[in-house]
């Protein structure tokens, strides 16, 4: 096994550290796996044209500036850029030692969206208004800290050699670290990113081994917990009235059913080539709200057709796919945990975004990873892509 930033590459040393060593034409070149960041620049650079093409009419939101949201959507795209190649510099096994630091982080920045310093944007409760117009949502960072806690605390010992799978006390442990954020950024209350966080946590036992005992457990107590949280009255009355819509599509058509109506009116009138780019007549006219963040996929389907949104699907299934591919095949339990919690994460929310457009998922606000307009969105998954090539780049060369 390697230190924390050994790339393992014939002829590379030590001293051939840092900037030099991670542009290196042999070393990191050939070890990206190029076609997870050939499709993720793909989504946000078509992302970019979807958002464009959402608000550059909407005067009441881009302040009378038709290129607000897109000179801001390819900001935040650059700036994940950046945080990915940061984060192959530092490397994952770097990162492991932070991830006291960064939990650390992530909790006091969600603990801050309780006090005075949050905010409410379209409902949610779970940001916090930045000098000169920006926002942060902590809950978008505290996946990532989630997958990294859980996976520091599952596979310590067993890359030790002490385990062969992780055992109860250590389980217990992990479900802690994971369930403090989770239950704050309920009290926001933010239920869909709760959901996303349950599935993280769900795919990280299974990546684990832990015991299945533990996988059923929980989906059991989950169950149970979401019965008394509904019983409780913990969630806003928007997010029962949202779920009661997706029960029953016809219970208010013109007030909360009003989203799903107009997304399902906007992809099936795109037929199977679309209006054409810029030309949706749900879009131009500004039926669908919220449609350069929860419901972008609904400008794909109008104005690209079936072919432009099955070409999102397909490029978000490259990444799983990808991505389940390094899971398989790096040597440490570590790496597993880490890229299984990633595929976790990335596949229940485009799941959940894209099936809200359709209908067949509950509205719950959450964003379609690398498209959606949003900076800490954007930052938090290509971070996530970051981790995914560190893991890959810094696997052994017989790996």
């Amino acid at each position: 096994m390697t230190g924390a930033n050994s790339f393992q590459v014939s002829g590379y040393g030590p001293e051939r550290a840092g900037w030099t060593r991670l542009f290196a034409r042999d070393s990191l070149a050939r070890r990206l796996d190029w076609p997870i960041l050939l499709s993720a620049l793909a989504l946000s650079l078509l992302g970019t044209l979807l958002v464009y093409s959402a608000t550059r009419n909407r005067t009441e939101l881009n302040q009378g500036d038709p290129y607000y949201f897109l000179v801001r959507h390819l900001l935040n795209t650059g700036i994940g850029f950046a945080l990915m190649a940061g984060t192959v510099w530092l490397g994952h096994r770097t990162l492991r030692t932070a991830v006291p630091i960064l939990y650390g982080v992530s909790v006091f920045l969600i603990l801050l969206v309780l006090t005075p310093l949050g905010s409410t944007i379209n409902g949610a409760h779970s940001w916090i208004k930045l000098p000169g117009g920006f926002s942060l949502q902590p809950s978008e960072f505290v996946k990532v800290t989630i997958i990294l806690g859980m996976a520091m605390l599952l596979a310590t010992r067993v890359d030790a050699g002490d385990k062969q799978y992780p055992d109860h006390r250590t389980v217990v442990q992990a479900l802690g670290l994971a369930a403090v954020p989770m239950l704050i950024v309920l009290l926001m209350p933010d239920l869909g990113s709760v959901m996303v966080m349950v599935v993280i946590v769900l795919g990280v036992l299974l990546a684990s081994g832990a015991s299945n005992r533990w996988v059923f457990g929980l989906i059991g107590a989950g169950t149970i917990g979401a019965i008394t949280v509904w019983q409780l009255g913990v969630l806003d009355d928007y997010q029962i009235a949202r779920f009661a819509a997706f029960a029953n599509p016809e219970l208010d058509p013109a007030g909360v059913g009003y989203n799903t109506n107009q997304a399902r009116i906007a992809i099936g009138s795109g037929g199977l080539m679309g209006a054409g780019l810029f030309h949706g007549s749900q879009t131009t006219g500004q039926f669908v709200p919220e449609q350069q963040t929860d419901f972008v996929f609904t400008v794909a389907g109008e104005e690209l057709g079936f072919v432009g949104g099955g070409l999102i699907i397909v490029l978000l299934g490259v990444i799983l796919w990808r991505a389940c591919r390094i899971a398989r095949e790096t040597t440490e339990l570590y790496g597993t945990i880490v890229a299984a919690g990633i595929v976790a994460w990335f596949a229940f929310q485009s799941f959940e975004n894209i099936g809200m457009t359709l209908g067949i998922m509950p509205v719950t606000g959450l964003p379609l990873p690398f498209v959606s307009y949003g900076g800490s969105s954007m930052f938090a998954v290509w971070v996530a892509v970051g981790l995914l090539q560190s893991i890959r780049v810094q696997r052994p060369m017989s790996a």
